[in-house]
């Protein structure tokens, strides 16, 4: 297995391997695998000639200085997990400097108020750092394809914002959900819960289910008056929000349209431990 730590050999040998008719599927990530992510791989894998993932835990998307010291780094762990799937995959693991060559900033992008929904209040400057690394890497790899998993859905049509503002030659691919045998999302942060803690947390999805069956005949006001009345009888948790919202805009429900497409989106902190899940109500 070929791992590049520097862009301009990544370059180099991306450049000998492709041909006139090949593809390029990429799987950007911040490392800290789970089958999620090896589901993104598999899939890159069956529909293109050539698949890179990225590992780079990158800084310009944290708001919160203490959320990144502790975000979990585990590249020797990821590089076996990818060995599972397949040794001709590609891993670039960059250091901050080859992705911004000393000047760790965001660009500020306007996605169409995208940013400003969800993720985007409470996380200020959040998806400019998205845009500013997804740019760079998408400028770095050039594939063909790229795949991005559905429990960040926002950040997915943030993405495809991007591509569509920035007339980027690539396709975005959405993909679905894995979550563990209780329902919770997968994702890099549930190695920081306990055993009870992750336990605890298949509260988030059995609470997504019943908002889905509550949706069908209660407005999206009473729904969410019975999500947070949920948390707040479950002391462990802390509900930063819970929205329903237009899958196209992002803008919050106010009165359902039944030809619109509507989704559920939550985040949870667990023990300072933030946790977010999204689920079709539809």
């Amino acid at each position: 297995m070929l791992i590049f730590s520097k862009k301009a050999e990544l370059n180099q040998h991306l450049v000998q391997k492709r041909k006139s008719n090949s593809s390029v599927g990429f799987v950007p990530t911040m490392g800290a695998l789970h089958a999620g992510h090896l589901s993104l791989l598999k899939q890159s894998m069956a529909s293109n000639s050539i698949t890179v993932i990225s590992i780079f835990v990158n800084p310009t998307q944290f708001n919160n200085p203490e959320d990144l010291l502790k975000y979990p780094r585990t590249l020797d762990d990821d590089v076996k997990k990818i060995k599972t799937i397949s040794d001709s995959i590609i891993v670039y693991a960059p250091e901050v400097d080859d992705i911004y060559e000393g000047n760790t900033a965001s660009q500020h992008y306007n996605f169409d108020g995208l940013e400003h929904q969800m993720e985007g209040k409470f996380r200020p400057g959040h998806f400019d750092g998205v845009g500013t690394v997804v740019k760079r890497l998408f400028d770095i790899v050039q594939p063909t394809n790229a795949y991005f998993g559905e429990k960040d859905f926002q950040q997915l049509q943030i993405v495809k914002k991007l591509v569509e503002k920035e007339k980027l030659p690539v396709r975005i691919i959405g993909c679905p959900i894995h979550r563990e045998a209780n329902g919770l999302a997968m994702s890099s942060r549930n190695t920081r819960l306990t055993d009870d803690q992750r336990k605890e947390a298949a509260l988030i999805f059995k609470t997504l289910q019943t908002a889905k069956h509550l949706f069908g005949t209660k407005s999206a006001r009473t729904v969410s008056e019975f999500v947070t009345k949920t948390f707040q009888n479950h002391p462990i948790f802390e509900l930063e929000y819970f929205e329903i919202a237009d899958e196209a805009t992002l803008k919050s429900c106010i009165r359902k349209n039944k030809n619109t497409k509507y989704r559920a989106f939550i985040a949870v902190f667990v023990n300072n431990i933030r946790l977010i899940d999204t689920f079709s109500l539809n």
